[in-house]
């Protein structure tokens, strides 16, 4: 029977994970290969036109660095044939402002490795939608209000920006369906007391221009973030009624995912003392630096190396990065992570391997 709180399957498994269709990759990870990631997050540039409340890597200060694009490039000629199966644009700031976000984009895809962008859509105008679109497997657009006062508010920009981003959305969805792109176009809506009334109205605008789906999830402050966590006795527990009068702009063509299952790991304590998922993922800023996962980002004692100094492969391969995740697994508390970090379910998965219960065989 489905959870009258789901608003129905979410075919995205934003609050799972995809490993299981690497069975390969998981099983020479269990006879104890070093393996290459599936997944890559990439930062094409420091720097950002928001400041949001929110925001994770405020601690590294916006510096408006770019991705070299020789660097990009060769990692990305590298690691297609090391077995990088996607790369996720997103990082420390807002890609669009490389000026070669399209073009790298390209590239990548080209290299046989899918590739998806995570933005405020600010700069998502028409003639760069006329371009990356068709190189994109999805789109994840950050909107946090549904108002322009209050966008201002909560992404410290521009009230304008507001509907600037609703109407790059409109025109994104509508050159995806003129020219057939199989990309997924969607939007991301992180919950903060500050938000909670806005949803209704955002959902209704989304639904209207056509968008794939609004997902909604909690925050989950970074341990370096200068931001403060969510107030005290706030409890995403206590917001089941909202759920529940938000599923009313689900459609055959626009969902609402309210990603109930995240809201709720939040208020309970991890079933695993080891983050097992590190080694098929990696983050790699607009410097060009390399870290486990973007948990890690800024803090030189965890950087592998430099994709402008040296080659992907002898920084997966080298000492350093061994050094570096035998620290991980031998000492790094959990703790110190987010509380609903990105590779939560994956750990959950790759521990019951590692610590399977009773009865394993009565399947």
């Amino acid at each position: 029977m489905e959870n009258k709180y789901s608003l129905g399957r979410d075919k995205f498994r934003m609050d799972g994970h995809k490993l299981m269709y690497h069975v390969e990759r998981v099983s020479s990870w269990l006879r104890g290969n070093n393996i290459y990631p599936i997944y890559v997050e990439v930062g094409l540039y420091g720097g950002c036109n928001h400041r949001c409340l929110f925001c994770a890597f405020d601690y590294l200060n916006y510096e408006p660095q770019v991705l070299k694009e020789r660097c990009f490039r060769d990692f990305v000629s590298l690691a297609s044939k090391k077995g990088v199966k996607s790369i996720l644009f997103s990082g420390e700031g807002e890609p669009l402002l490389n000026p070669k976000a399209v073009e790298l984009t390209s590239f990548a895809r080209k290299n046989s490795i899918d590739v998806a962008l995570s933005t405020n859509a600010v700069f998502l105008d028409k003639e760069k939608s006329d371009k990356i679109l068709k190189n994109l497997s999805w789109i994840r657009v950050s909107l946090n209000a549904g108002s322009a006062r209050n966008y201002s508010f909560i992404h410290g920009a521009k009230a304008s920006d507001f509907k600037k981003v609703l109407e790059n959305l409109d025109t994104a969805v509508k050159i995806r369906n003129k020219n057939n792109f199989s990309c997924t176009i969607g939007v991301q809506f992180l919950l903060i007391p500050e938000n909670l009334e806005d949803i209704p109205y955002l959902a209704k605008s989304l639904k209207r221009i056509g968008v794939d789906y609004l997902s909604i999830k909690p925050f989950s402050s970074h341990p370096l973030s200068k931001k403060k966590g969510l107030p005290a006795g706030f409890r995403y527990s206590k917001l089941l009624s909202l759920i529940e009068k938000t599923g009313g702009y689900s459609g055959k063509n626009f969902r609402v995912i309210f990603r109930l299952d995240s809201m709720l790991k939040l208020e309970e304590e991890k079933p695993y003392n080891k983050c097992l998922g590190l080694p098929f993922i990696a983050h790699i800023d607009a410097k060009g630096d390399v870290y486990p996962c973007n948990n890690f980002v800024g803090r030189e004692e965890f950087c592998f190396g430099n994709i402008c100094g040296s080659s992907f492969a002898k920084i997966w391969e080298g000492n350093r990065r061994k050094r570096i995740m035998r620290k991980i697994e031998n000492s790094w508390d959990i703790r110190g992570c987010r509380r609903a970090c990105r590779l939560d379910s994956i750990n959950r998965y790759l521990w019951e391997f590692k610590n399977p219960g009773p009865h394993i065989n009565f399947i």
